[in-house]
């Protein structure tokens, strides 16, 4: 048995508000839309992760989704252009990492980063 994908499911009562926030910022693409459901991905292989934690690392709050990206500044130019609010960061973590948290517009902490 070999595990082919995990989804991330996030209660939504306009689903259709994900738009600007999923594929605005981050490019995602719209790969199914039931009208009370639309998924959003990428056509290429992702490496399945479940990560388990009692804090979000340098006493940030465990963000509801972490989502990592090959080039931090445009990811954060597209949010400050939409005036998002930065919740943490961006900062270089001792572990590797550079990142910072947003909320997506039903209220989830996103952690965005990207290995230095």
């Amino acid at each position: 048995m070999k595990v082919k994908r995990i989804v991330t499911n996030i209660e939504a009562a306009n689903p259709e508000k994900a738009e600007a926030f999923y594929k605005g910022i981050f490019g995602l693409e719209l790969v199914m839309d039931h009208g009370w459901i639309r998924t959003y991905g990428v056509d290429s292989e992702m490496t399945v992760q479940v990560s388990i934690a009692s804090e979000g690392g340098s006493g940030t709050p465990v963000p509801d989704l972490s989502i990592e990206v090959d080039d931090l500044d445009t990811v954060l130019a597209r949010v400050k252009d939409a005036k998002i609010a930065i919740e943490y960061g961006p900062k270089v973590e001792p572990w590797g990492i550079r990142r910072f948290y947003v909320r997506d517009p039903f209220g989830k902490l996103i952690n965005v980063l990207q290995h230095e």
